[in-house]
């Protein structure tokens, strides 16, 4: 429609009577997300480049079209595609929920919530959750500077859904039946400069060790990070091995702030708003909880997210993503 048209058609509105009104929202509300979906997916896929997904080849051609979205066929292995495949999205239907689904993330939705919004199966929306948080959970920082505070936090291990157990199932969850921290819990690092940019780990079961933090943490630390961590002497005979300064808290004798700058305040705040709102989904599986850390992550730091903007990220295109 053209700009002028367009105009016409708003002035329209103005002279149309309450009962012609309300046709026009019930036939708005009814009209079907799916081309603009298709339109995201498809402008997602330019801003990547174009390669062939099976062989990675740069040159294509249009092969006609497909479930609203163009296909491709490669130069090199005759092979066709479309921009969702060989991403975690390939295969999904009901294109025309998905941006609904996404604004259900933005909102932490349980399953059954989300599907009774959506008016689908409960399958569907939990297959959805774990597909769309796939790439999503990979839109982190690749460094962190200056004051960088590391703590790490346990969870039960949990293999809620499972169906081969090799152990006694847990009513609720249940608690562990070792004292203190166990393989039977399992260890989530996380740390946090003072620019408030996240990274976090699932690390294993069992206590932090020094193999974990020369693993996980040291490659995302900037040669001028100063390390602050609480009293674990693991966190000290990692810095000390490599060269990486270092400012221990001391909370089990009170300590809260050393020198007036050094806590760990920042990155147990974060421990807290995780926890809390991972006990909203009622207990979730270890296999899952890389991608409840980067949905949690996501929606923590100061954005106002959009579902185009967690389509997006969920295509693999982050730079959508910005902080504002």
């Amino acid at each position: 429609m053209k700009a002028s048209e367009f105009l016409e058609l708003i002035s329209a509105i103005n002279q149309l009577n309450h009962h012609q009104r309300t046709v026009l929202t019930t036939t708005l509300s009814q009209l079907s997300d799916e081309p603009k979906v298709s339109e995201l997916i498809e402008t997602a896929f330019d801003t990547k480049g174009h390669y062939c997904p099976h062989c990675s080849h740069t040159e294509s051609y249009r092969h006609g079209l497909a479930h609203g979205l163009q296909r491709y066929r490669c130069k090199a292995c005759k092979k066709t595609y479309n921009a969702l495949t060989g991403t975690p999205l390939a295969r999904l239907r009901y294109k025309s929920k998905w941006l609904d689904y996404l604004d259900a993330i933005t909102h932490s939705l349980t399953v059954r919530q989300a599907a009774i919004d959506l008016d689908v199966h409960r399958n569907t929306t939990f297959r959805w959750r774990h597909r769309f948080l796939t790439w999503i959970k990979q839109d982190r920082p690749t460094i962190l500077h200056g004051i960088t505070e590391a703590d790490e936090t346990y969870l039960l291990e949990s293999h809620k859904g499972s169906r081969k157990l090799d152990r006694q199932p847990r009513k609720r969850g249940g608690s562990a039946s070792k004292r203190g921290i166990s393989d039977e819990q399992v260890c989530i690092l996380i740390a946090r400069d003072r620019s408030k940019q996240t990274i976090d780990f699932v690390a294993g079961n069992g206590p932090i060790t020094k193999a974990i933090l020369s693993d996980y943490l040291k490659p995302l630390l900037d040669s001028d990070a100063l390390l602050v961590s609480d009293s674990n002497p693991t966190y000290e005979a990692f810095c000390k091995a490599e060269n990486i300064t270092h400012e221990a808290i001391n909370l089990s004798q009170g300590q809260r702030v050393v020198k007036g700058a050094y806590h760990v305040q920042n990155v147990n705040a974060y421990h807290s708003r995780f926890k809390s709102w991972l006990d909203h989904f009622h207990g979730v599986a270890t296999k899952y909880l890389p991608n409840y850390l980067g949905w949690c992550r996501v929606m923590d730091e100061d954005r106002n997210i959009t579902p185009e903007m967690l389509l997006n990220s969920a295509m693999g295109d982050f730079q959508h993503l910005t902080v504002t």
